[in-house]
């Protein structure tokens, strides 16, 4: 097994039993405990998990929110995946939202050049990316500016959010469950996502497999609020099954 592999996977046991040991990893692995060590340091430069005694717990258990440089290098194959994805959506012309975050922006970064859109964003680092493209007229919302996501927020980006109606918004999460909806660790970010979902026709989401079953502290909408989830193929037959049963149609790049 590749270094590569073997993390995924610690990745995704420390998710699904709350906490991962050296000791019990390394025995399960066949590797030694330097080497689960190194592992783990790895997956906690990439934000998703957090060292601790004897082990590490992922991130989302302690409302850890990485920051945006951190994501940024995190399956990055898979997201790429899901912004090609995620053009089938696009429409021919007229105005789409993209959130802000690290899987949308690769969306941003791929968009076509021979059509014209409208563009809604909330991150100056995507209005600089699209600003200068002919063929894209690119509108920023205002507001505070958060560090983890440099995502701007609060009321000078809601107001005009407000008075907006676009043919798609395409969103980012942090978590995605079947029982809590779609949520985000801060409320005040919470509040934009609600009002782009409200000012959207149609509304797809952008989340790879690892957001998926995952819960935060501020929910901003429900399974039925999207009309589309894109996500990679990493993403569990059985989850993805449970977020069809909704009404949301799963596309697994």
């Amino acid at each position: 097994m590749y270094a590569e592999e073997r993390q995924e996977e610690i990745l995704r046991l420390a998710r699904a039993q709350g906490r991962v040991d050296v000791t019990a990893l390394a025995d399960g692995f066949q590797v030694t405990a330097e080497t689960i060590r190194r592992d783990l340091t790895v997956l906690e430069r990439a934000g998703v998990l957090r060292r601790v005694h004897g082990g590490a717990i992922p991130v989302e258990r302690i409302g850890f929110e990485p920051a945006l440089a951190a994501r940024d290098t995190v399956l990055i194959t898979e997201k790429e995946r899901i912004a090609k994805a995620a053009l089938a959506e696009l429409p021919d012309e007229g105005a789409v939202i993209l959130d802000a975050g690290s899987t949308t922006a690769r969306l941003a970064q791929a968009l076509p050049t021979d059509r014209e859109l409208s563009v809604v964003v909330n991150s100056p680092v995507l209005a600089t990316l699209l600003g200068t493209r002919a063929n894209l007229t690119v509108l920023l919302l205002g507001g505070r500016v958060r560090g983890k996501t440099l995502a701007t927020v609060d009321d000078w980006a809601l107001r005009p959010l407000a008075d907006m109606y676009v043919d798609v918004a395409f969103m980012g999460t942090n978590g995605c469950s079947v029982e809590r909806g779609l949520t985000t660790p801060d409320p005040a970010e919470a509040t934009v996502k609600r009002a782009m979902i409200a000012a959207a026709r149609r509304v797809v989401l952008l989340a790879d497999h690892t957001k998926i079953g995952n819960d935060y502290l501020a929910r901003f909408g429900d399974l039925t609020d999207l009309d589309v989830l894109i996500t990679d193929t990493g993403l569990d037959a059985e989850l993805a099954g449970d977020v069809e049963a909704t009404g949301v149609r799963v596309v697994r790049a």
